[in-house]
């Protein structure tokens, strides 16, 4: 998210101050996110939940700025302006982090007990979390449908992004509402998000190289090409989907 919103956001000159804010938020997220790692403490800690709340903050406010920069643009909401205006759902990567952080703080200070296990405001916290990550996938696969029309799918791979997460948002759906099961098509799943994330890079990496220059005239085409941080976001999810899926087996009937 750091580099996708920086990349984005230099394409776009920073001719607005706001540009540089997902900027610092974003770095200041990842930064305390390796503090909140390193931290043994069984306890939620202040400073990462003003961070993750802010961040959350800050992705419902980018969101906002975006829907009035297409908008504002000649024709409004039309698909020129769709495609070559300031992508509507990025924004909400950032909210996506803020929550999944704030979260990760109050399954640090809940007890669990054998039978009620974690939970986040009174819910248990794999079910809660499980539908976030499926609202995310689908949220995630829009903004990815949207980009990869503009590019009319000259790759059959770009079929990927907008038909295999769905699939995960429907198994995370009944990770959040099912009964007692392994979940073993979910969890085999997230890991293949988490490898499509990947490999996402590596094929934006290849249409970034079939441009005039290559990654000889990197500083150009990087702006112009595919934009090469962004498939991992796909991978984040499906790694949160993992952990999410761990607390419901442990605990499969909170």
């Amino acid at each position: 998210m750091l580099a996708d919103s920086g990349v984005e956001h230099y394409r776009g000159s920073f001719k607005n101050r706001a540009m540089f804010t997902p900027l610092i938020v974003s770095g200041a997220t990842l930064a305390i996110s390796a503090h909140g790692t390193a931290d043994m403490r069984p306890a939620a800690h202040r400073v990462r939940d003003v961070t993750y709340a802010l961040a959350a903050v800050t992705g419902l406010v980018g969101t906002g700025f975006h829907f009035y920069n297409v908008g504002r643009k000649l024709g409004g909401f039309s698909w020129q302006n769709l495609f070559y205006g300031a992508p509507l759902g990025a924004p909400m990567a950032i909210l996506l982090s803020g929550l999944i952080g704030f979260s990760s703080e109050r399954l640090r200070e809940s007890q669990p007990d054998e039978q009620q296990g974690p939970e986040i405001f009174d819910l248990p916290a794999g079910r809660m979390l499980a539908a976030v990550i499926s609202v995310g996938l689908l949220g995630t696969t829009a903004e990815a449908a949207l980009l990869h029309f503009r590019g009319a799918y000259h790759n059959p791979a770009m079929y990927l992004p907008v038909t295999l997460p769905p699939i995960g948002a429907l198994l995370m759906a009944q990770v959040c509402v099912g009964t007692r099961t392994r979940h073993v098509a979910a969890r085999n799943w997230m890991w293949l998000l988490v490898a499509m994330g990947f490999a996402g890079s590596g094929f934006h990496a290849y249409g970034i190289s079939r441009n005039m220059g290559g990654f000889a005239n990197w500083s150009q085409n990087i702006l112009a090409g595919p934009p090469l941080p962004a498939p991992p976001s796909f991978s984040g999810l499906a790694l949160a989907g993992l952990a999410c899926i761990d607390l419901v087996r442990e605990h499969p009937d909170a």
